[in-house]
């Protein structure tokens, strides 16, 4: 593959993050409301209480808009795999597309079957169809979530596949090795629950303010009850899921482990940084300058949260660029995805490279004996291709530095993120109490925080995304593809004029969507059965 100018990668990566990241602020809303109503509709239809219909009603009104706008962010993203990344694209098309080819059919389909059933089959079917339409809507947007998750996993840890050099490209051959992948389900689990963990924020904002207004406030009571509970619970899943998501980038992408703990030199019972700042005077892996001051260090708790030893050696940058020390056993099934030298021990940098070079050279002298009809020559190339192809990716790279990540990006995303689930579950918390206790009205100031956390609680999990995908850099597919080898043959100047024009484009669906349920928050739940009229009587 031709390397192109850094120009035309810079931008088309800038593009693509711009385009992820507005269609991130639509996905985990959806993700969240979706269930919330549905526990909602689920109470209604069990109590035939209609109150509980009217706030399903309004939260699915605020489902509706957002899931919308969210669609048309997504359907622009993937087209950029074709545009931007059609090197990409041919390379790993036969894999990649098929778990965004099922997210099409499959789950797509599902949203759209029961969506029209969900909002205009109110009055025209019974209530048990529509409530299996409401669960089966949201079953539908968290399926789309797997299989683009699962085709995102894939370029994380690529497992199922076999590089033919024939056509030059990756082709399955096992399926379920690609859905089963240990990233692909906790990566799909912990992104959800950071979704649910949205939505409860989201409610619990929303409802603060009617309270903060005396509207509505029976409604509030209740909606801000369901988004405590189902917060707190979501809460403690994603602790859960992180620390699973800890140990898989310990032993598939340890690269990105000390780029997120600014970790150059590896310890034996290495300490987690609760919180430290990157020392500016370190200037490079291989200096003995102090890559962190001001750390606030947990001790041992980075070498169990990884490898579940409170001794147990973790390395930093300049280890894995070196080499030489002793590779963590893993699971067997994905042992032979990390190459090693002789004695067990892990390849340096230059070791890799070389190994990445003599691929790419097989893969060119197989490719000419082809032409050649030289059967003997090209068994010879394609077992010096085999040998070396886990570290193909590497024989693009020019030297160790690029192999590193943006450490300080990568390091201060993840710890604001972590800092900022803690402090979620703590007002999750907060909520429940006050509403056991029937004393959210007496303190104004915390309905306020209630409603300045929904912003942060779209911070968390754009930097979740950020820890993820800046932390795996330079690789499109781990070890296997860089990002300039990854874009299309294009003109930089048509990647920014696309870049302006999505970005004036996402803005606008941005503002038209906080209008739309600003206007549809500030009208408040529809009054529509008798039952409702007393809505607004304070049950405190």
């Amino acid at each position: 593959m031709e390397l192109l100018n850094s120009a035309v990668v810079d931008w088309s990566r800038g593009q693509f993050a711009l385009t992820a990241m507005y269609h991130w602020l639509f996905v985990p809303l959806t993700l969240g409301l979706g269930v919330i109503q549905a526990i909602m509709e689920t109470i209604y239809v069990k109590t035939g209480d209609e109150k509980w219909k009217k706030a399903t009603k309004f939260w699915m009104s605020i489902f509706g808009i957002n899931f919308a706008i969210g669609v048309a962010t997504g359907i622009i993203l993937e087209f950029q795999f074709g545009t931007n990344w059609s090197n990409y694209s041919y390379f790993v098309g036969d894999i990649f597309g098929a778990p965004l080819a099922i997210e099409g059919i499959l789950a797509f389909f599902m949203e759209a079957t029961f969506i029209s059933i969900m909002f205009f089959g109110w009055n025209k079917v019974s209530k048990g169809v529509h409530l299996a339409a409401t669960w089966l809507t949201i079953t539908g947007a968290t399926l789309s979530a797997l299989w683009i998750l699962i085709a995102n996993a894939w370029m994380q840890l690529p497992l199922g596949m076999e590089f033919n050099p024939l056509t030059a490209r990756n082709e399955m051959i096992d399926f379920w090795a690609v859905v089963s992948s240990p990233v692909a389900i906790n990566k799909f689990f912990h992104t959800v629950y950071s979704g649910w963990i949205l939505g409860s924020l989201f409610v619990l904002g929303v409802s603060a303010w009617y309270l903060l207004k005396k509207r509505e406030v029976d409604f509030a009571i209740k909606s801000i009850r369901i988004a405590a509970i189902f917060g707190i619970i979501s809460s403690v899943l994603i602790i859960w899921t992180g620390h699973g998501s800890a140990k898989q980038v310990a032993y598939h992408q340890p690269m990105k482990l000390a780029a997120m703990e600014g970790l150059y030199e590896g310890k034996s019972g290495a300490p987690l940084i609760a919180w430290g700042f990157l020392n500016p005077e370190k200037k490079s892996y291989a200096d003995n300058v102090e890559p962190i001051v001001l750390a606030v260090k947990l001790p041992k708790v980075l070498s169990w949260m990884a490898f579940g030893e409170a001794d147990a050696f973790v390395p930093g940058i300049k280890d894995i660029i070196d080499g030489g020390y002793e590779v963590p056993k893993i699971d067997p099934r994905y042992q032979d995805r990390v190459p090693v030298r002789a004695d067990g021990t892990a390849l340096s940098f230059d070791e890799k490279k070389a190994m990445g070079q003599r691929a790419q050279t097989a893969l060119s002298n197989f490719l000419k004996a082809e032409k050649e009809k030289d059967t003997v020559a090209m068994a010879e190339y394609k077992s010096i291709l085999d040998a070396n192809y886990k570290n193909f990716g590497y024989g693009y790279l020019d030297k160790a530095e690029d192999s590193i990540p943006n450490v300080p990006l990568t390091f201060y995303s993840f710890r604001i993120m972590v800092i900022l689930g803690g402090a979620f579950l703590l007002l999750f918390l907060i909520a429940a109490y006050l509403d056991w206790k029937k004393q959210l009205h007496k303190f104004k100031w915390i309905l306020w925080v209630f409603i300045l956390f929904i912003p942060l609680g779209y911070l968390a999990t754009q930097l979740g995304w950020v820890v993820a995908e800046v932390g795996r850099q330079p690789w499109t597919i781990q070890d296997i593809l860089p990002v300039q080898a990854a874009v299309s043959g294009i003109q930089s100047s048509s990647v920014k004029i696309t870049f302006i024009l999505f970005a004036v484009l996402f803005t606008g669906l941005l503002i038209a969507e906080i209008g739309i349920m600003k206007r549809q928050i500030v009208k408040g739940p529809k009054i529509e059965e008798k039952a409702d009229k007393n809505d607004d009587s304070d049950t405190y």
